[in-house]
């Protein structure tokens, strides 16, 4: 074994850990289970931009309580250099259903605390966007989230946020990641008990009137209030939180808008770490909204809507012109809400002129083309919501907060994250169930469906199509196949594919877009530096390829349109379908020939 994994497990052996984690670890060595010691111990858990997320058990490469500690005492370090009314300002924290999130939590509580900031807590789970709220809300430097979103049931994870309520971005992301690794050792952890924390005034746990404030503002977002107490006798609507956090605000937020007809799915609404109901707790597969469907065709529903275990993610389902219930891609899903959200504003005559509206760079070109129709303007950023949150909080630079430059009107990602308002600076499932609900309302008091409003966005804009495929390069090899693709893939752009011309491809690396026929730069890219090549064909079919920031996956998105016109929309979609197929076998077969190469 490895002299670096023997030193580690010698540490993790003092008397500085509990003796439940020194009897777990001393009973694989004397079961002799050297694979598992090596796996637990061979590197750290990599506390990256976007967080800590790992399977939880006793190690360096396992998230536990001692992990979180020395997490949380870099983020101290670093919140305690921004000054002296830093550590008044406090943090916030918030926790999900999963097994360990309300211990990991209160550990990060008390080392914050030992570090003489102020804490307020959640006295029970909620929401990822209820915690982006309250950082807002109680003017907190930092807030944590511990979560693992909707990975099995083995993970958590630790999100970090800044005082604007989003996710961190540059450059306090960075400068969390070097204060954290200056901490090598639980020994370096300043922490005291709850006892002390309380008497010190240091923790102070958030409770229903923290709830309340939520619910009063994500109440505002109501559009058409008229429309909902109209129909609300007739229309059903089925909820599944997953056995998440998504049962603490949902039901009491469409209670007060009005919705009477909220069938929350029996088996999933008690919150269950093992998610005992379903395979992967993720509402985006059919398999773990089966139980919501059941239910909705039960009591004929007009729409299905499920949120994965932090509440931050939305899937939804609707009754298609056959009444079978069909599910919306991400897509589909942002693509109704931005629609719902400028024509309802541009009905009541309070569209602003300096409205916005923000989506990644792998999201439907549709929603541009909507934005568009209402003189809206579109903007694009890199994958991640946090970019979203960060273009927000420009805007409000630019300006003020009270009169940004650009009034942010709705955002969202094609990966089920989405946000109408900005009094939450991250994807926020609890306001969308709200705004969904009040969608499946009007298409009702219209004698339609949400599937119908759907339809009627393809016939005014185009049927728009997207695919997602990812290939998989484990290990160093993997990491070096991914670096070669894409290098090539720069070297040597395609000119055409599937027998359409590249009429140029936006290389997100160094912000400029290049025309491949003349191998000359047209354009530069008002963007961060990302590792992502975008093919745009003649026929406005758009290819982007990027490696996953999360795992050892190259991501392929592609998206194809077609208009509609007076042809019959099953027609279009599958000759679109088939397009796709053509563009993927296509692209495949030079990514292949590069990782033989």
């Amino acid at each position: 074994m490895d002299t670096l994994i023997q030193a580690r497990i010698k540490e993790w052996l003092s008397d500085d850990y509990d003796t439940q984690t020194r009897e777990e670890i001393q009973r694989l060595i004397d079961s002799g289970n050297e694979k598992e010691l090596v796996d637990r111990f061979y590197t750290e858990l990599d506390f990256g931009t976007g967080g800590l997320r790992g399977i939880i058990g006793t190690g360096t490469n396992r998230i536990n309580k001692y992990i979180v500690a020395q997490v949380t005492q870099g983020l101290a370090s670093y919140i305690l250099k921004q000054g002296a009314d830093a550590a008044k300002k406090g943090v916030a924290i918030a926790y999900d259903s999963r097994y360990k999130s309300p211990e990991f939590a209160l550990e990060a509580a008390l080392v914050l605390a030992g570090n003489g900031i102020k804490v307020y807590l959640c006295s029970e789970l909620r929401p990822t966007p209820f915690l982006s709220f309250c950082v807002r809300e109680l003017g907190t430097i930092s807030g944590i989230v511990i979560t693992a979103s909707h990975n099995p049931k083995e993970y958590n994870g630790y999100k970090v946020y800044w005082d604007d309520g989003g996710q961190v971005v540059p450059p306090h992301d960075k400068n969390i990641i070097t204060e954290v690794k200056k901490v090598t050792s639980i020994k370096q952890v300043r922490k005291i008990s709850r006892e002390d924390a309380e008497k010190k005034k240091l923790l102070v746990m958030l409770g229903p009137d923290m709830d309340e404030k939520y619910l009063s503002q994500a109440e505002k977002l109501c559009i058409n209030p008229s429309v909902i107490s109209k129909v609300t006798d007739s229309l059903k609507i089925v909820f599944t939180p997953i056995h998440g956090t998504g049962v603490t605000l949902i039901p009491p937020l469409l209670k007060r808008l009005g919705f009477k007809n909220v069938h929350v799915v029996e088996q999933q609404k008690t919150p269950d770490p093992a998610f005992s109901t379903v395979a992967s707790p993720n509402p985006e597969e059919t398999a773990a909204m089966e139980l919501a469907l059941k239910d909705a065709k039960k009591i004929n529903a007009d729409l299905v809507i499920a949120t994965d275990p932090d509440a931050d993610r939305i899937g939804m389902a609707v009754k298609d012109d056959s009444g079978s219930f069909v599910l919306l891609n991400g897509n589909q899903t942002g693509s109704l809400l931005m629609y719902y959200v400028l024509s309802q504003l541009k009905a009541k005559n309070a569209l602003p002129a300096n409205g916005v509206v923000i989506k990644t760079i792998v999201t439907t070109e549709l929603q541009r083309a909507i934005a568009d129709a209402y003189g809206i303007e579109c903007v694009d950023v890199l994958t991640g919501f946090k970019y979203i949150a960060e273009k927000i909080r420009e805007y409000e630079r630019q300006g003020t907060p009270e009169k940004p430059v650009k009034q942010f009107l709705y955002g969202g990602e094609e990966s089920y994250g989405y946000l109408a308002d900005t009094f939450v600076r991250d994807k926020d499932a609890v306001s969308t169930a709200a705004l969904l609900a009040e969608i499946a309302a009007f298409a009702l008091s219209k004698q339609t469906t949400v599937y119908g409003l759907l339809q009627d966005i393809y016939r005014q804009f185009g049927m728009y199509k997207e695919y997602l495929k990812s290939l998989t390069f484990k290990g160093k090899e993997g990491m070096e196949t991914i670096t070669k693709i894409m290098a090539s893939l720069r070297s040597q752009p395609p000119r055409a594919l599937a027998n359409i011309k590249v009429n140029y491809i936006s290389d997100y690396n160094n912000g400029t877009t290049i025309e491949p026929a003349k191998a000359q730069i047209i354009g530069t890219l008002d963007l961060p530096s990302s590792n992502v090549l975008a093919f745009s064909l003649q026929d406005n079919t758009r290819i982007t390829i990027r490696p996953s920031g999360t795992e050892p996956k190259i991501k392929i998105y592609i998206g194809v349109q077609a208009q509609l016109d007076d042809k019959e929309p099953a027609k279009v979609e599958k000759q679109l379908v088939e397009k796709i197929e053509k563009l993927e076998s296509d692209f495949l077969k030079i990514v292949d020939s590069i990782v033989k190469s």
